[in-house]
């Protein structure tokens, strides 16, 4: 079995493998309602890679109570014995007389409805017994037309069942993994946004947690206690990582996506090159549903083939039999590895997840595969990136390089998808070293910032002669109005903290902030506020702190790129990651009476009170803990200025809008602290692969929006 080394948190999901399965379905969601998602199931040819390859079970149409005017139900023949039991059975006595029929109307006076069985005296003949049935029979029929018999009120839905907690809270009950295997199709435009926005919502609870258990672990380190899993579960922190934890909490509360069906093929709200941190993430959303096994499938026991089926698999690197080229793949089977030196010891056998690989190829069944990166950016040293879908084309049955046989599965990648999420990434690695080898032509300027930022914008266009960006003067940093910002240290009781060290929770920055710092020790994040406050140049602690953020400038390699779609946009040439900061939005700033000036002319201004606050979302851990209240402080008060980037702007400027964006704004003051004029920073909403456009919501019109980026 592949493993990753996560602990024993899959055990309880692969002892339910021995279920029984149904059948499987094609979900068909139509574009007019996201919500709605009817299933069919329609007869398929094995050759075909629909998914209704399947035999339907055979269903026995159940025998129904005959109704009132059919008079009352026949009576059965003797049963047929069979030898043995002909030789069992004692003749049935002939009964002496006629069993006299019931009358056409009995007369229900003095009988109760549905009254008991009389009791009858040992050795009762057949003749009184067959006329107690009768007697019974007709005042169940003669009752019903009378409506003499009520029906039993409906039963009320069952309760979920709930858990209690390690730390006493009340929680549902984890919901079984499902084996119903479906593939969505004719997804719309909108259909497309509502589950992206779906999956962001569950990826934002994960990263929330995480952080914020971590933040726990810290301050119970800081206190010299043992450790504890946040949320009031004592654990120990060296032995159970944040990202399982957070996983388990989301679990306790059934937030796991696709819990109730199995997708196969395409994952609705999951785009190829989509960029992971965590395998545990993987299995919240459904993309890979098995902690620890490199291959997912439906076992036999609960397929309604009775067949394994696979669905996806994860390529690590660790099987030193595998070969990948990226659009082909020889995948090697799981099983007959020694845990500690990697290497196999014993043949693999034709099993389990090996099996299921095989039935997938002979069904025509596409897999999703992803693979896993070493990255000095990721938390845990890896990352994983969604590839997209493949077939399996062939297998065999071959001797590895340790001398045992292993599995071998020949994949081939489906045509006309969006490349490849590990080739954008060694492509971003090779263009941060040598540009000119990948790119030799295009490139407008390596600097569009003239090394004002500390880090190089590149200009690119392969597309057409437009060079706009090099007719605007680059703005780093916004320009204030000194009547905004001049003399605005002293507000609220004092200038900077006076922190000699590393700031703490109790100094001057803190308290402003509600009484924590809105970041963790690696710069993400923790959720959004109204206002973050950080230490500023009249603070005392070092420019290490981890409350100086934004005011550092870039820590990602940006490329303004031109797109025959978006007209100028931006990307990334290094993965960011969800939380993080990656650049200021910059011009000069104007007061409301300027901008209604410079508005008459035409100009193109960008309102900060029209964007909208999607710096709820995140952080917003409600769906775990319903105590949950959104950060209302520090309080910000109306925004009435603009900002001008007619002439003079930076790199977010160039931002495509979109109502699903990957990036949000967050208001930030560190050099002065006129709430009313903050900046605009902007921070990633998701962990963003390289080579991905970047996306904000301006929260106006798209004709609005094309003045600003074309």
């Amino acid at each position: 079995m592949r493993r990753e080394g996560l602990g024993n948190f899959g055990a309880e999901e692969e002892a339910r493998e021995g279920g029984q399965g149904s059948l499987v379905m094609e979900m068909d969601v139509e574009e007019s309602s996201p919500s709605s998602s009817p299933m069919s199931s329609p007869a398929g040819s094995s050759d075909s890679i629909d998914l209704n390859f399947l035999p339907f079970l055979k269903r026995e149409p159940k025998s129904e109570p005959a109704s009132p005017e059919l008079g009352p139900l026949p009576l059965p023949g003797p049963p047929t014995l069979t030898p043995p039991q002909q030789h069992a059975a004692a003749p049935a006595p002939a009964p002496e007389a006629s069993v006299p029929l019931p009358p056409a109307t009995p007369d229900l006076s003095s009988a109760p409805v549905m009254a008991p069985l009389q009791s009858l005296p040992p050795n009762q003949d057949v003749d009184a017994l067959l006329q107690e049935y009768y007697r019974l029979a007709s005042l169940y029929v003669s009752s019903t037309g009378s409506g003499a018999i009520v029906p039993a009120p409906a039963p009320e839905a069952a309760a979920p069942a709930v858990v209690q907690s390690a730390s006493g809270s009340v929680v549902k009950k984890r919901r079984p993994r499902s084996s119903d295997l479906v593939r969505v199709s004719s997804l719309g435009v909108q259909d497309q946004i509502y589950f992206r926005d779906l999956v962001r919502r569950a990826r934002i609870t994960f990263e929330c947690l995480r952080g914020l258990l971590l933040r726990d672990d810290e301050r119970a380190e800081s206190l010299g206690l043992a450790g504890v899993a946040g949320f009031g579960v004592a654990r120990d922190r060296r032995r159970v990582r944040a990202d399982l934890r957070a996983a388990a909490l989301m679990a306790d509360h059934d937030l796991w996506l696709n819990r109730d069906r199995r997708i196969v093929g395409p994952m609705p709200g999951i785009s190829v090159g989509d960029a992971f941190f965590f395998r545990m993430e993987l299995c919240v959303l459904g993309l890979h549903g098995q902690v620890q096994a490199g291959i997912d499938y439906v076992s036999a026991g609960r397929s309604a083939s009775g067949e394994p089926i696979a669905t996806s698999i994860i390529v690590s690197g660790g099987y030193e039999d595998d070969d990948d080229h990226g659009d082909v793949l020889v995948y090697t089977g799981h099983g007959g590895r020694d845990p500690n030196l990697h290497k196999h010891c014993v043949d693999q056998k034709l099993e389990g997840g090996n099996l299921a690989l095989e039935r997938s190829m002979a069904y025509g069944i596409e897999i999703r595969v992803i693979r896993a990166v070493k990255s000095r950016r990721s938390p845990v040293g890896k990352v994983y990136f969604y590839d997209g879908l493949y077939k399996v084309v062939d297998y065999w049955l071959d001797r590895g390089k340790s001398g045992f046989g292993v599995y071998k599965y020949r994949m081939l990648r489906i045509e006309g998808q969006e490349p490849m999420g590990t080739v954008n990434y060694r492509v971003a690695e090779q263009l941060k070293v040598d540009v000119l080898a990948i790119r030799p032509t295009g490139y407008l300027s390596f600097d569009i910032s003239m090394g004002r930022e500390t880090l190089p914008v590149a200009l690119f266009n392969d597309v057409d002669d437009d060079q706009d960006p090099l007719l605007f003067e680059y703005l780093a940093r916004p320009i204030f109005p000194t009547s905004a910002v001049q003399g605005k240290f002293a507000e609220g009781g004092g200038g900077g903290c006076d922190c000699v060290g590393i700031c703490s929770i109790g100094c001057n920055c803190a308290g402003r902030n509600g009484g924590e710092f809105a970041y963790d020790k690696t710069g993400t994040l923790l959720r959004g506020k109204p206002l973050v406050y950080e230490c500023g140049p009249y603070c005392r602690c070092p420019p290490s702190c981890p409350n100086r953020v934004s005011q550092k400038g870039l820590q990602h390699r940006l490329e303004v790129f031109r797109s025959r779609e978006t007209g100028w946009g931006v990307r990334s040439l290094d993965l960011i990651k969800a939380g993080t900061f990656i650049c200021e939005f910059s011009g000069i700033v104007l007061t409301h009476q300027q901008s209604e000036i410079v508005a008459a002319n035409g100009d193109c201004l960008v309102r900060p009170s029209r964007f909208p606050p999607r710096w709820l979302d995140w952080g917003d851990i409600s769906d775990v803990n319903p105590d949950y209240v959104a950060p209302d402080h520090p309080a910000i008060p109306e925004l009435n200025f603009a900002i001008d980037v007619s002439r003079a702007r930076n790199v977010a400027c160039y931002f495509s809008h979109s109502c699903s964006p990957n990036v949000f704004v967050q208001f930030v003051l560190f050099d002065h602290y006129n709430a009313s004029y903050p900046h605009l920073m902007i921070f990633a909403m998701e962990n963003i692969p390289p080579l991905r456009e970047l996306s904000i919501d301006y929260g106006m019109v798209d004709e609005w929006v094309g003045q600003l980026t074309m």
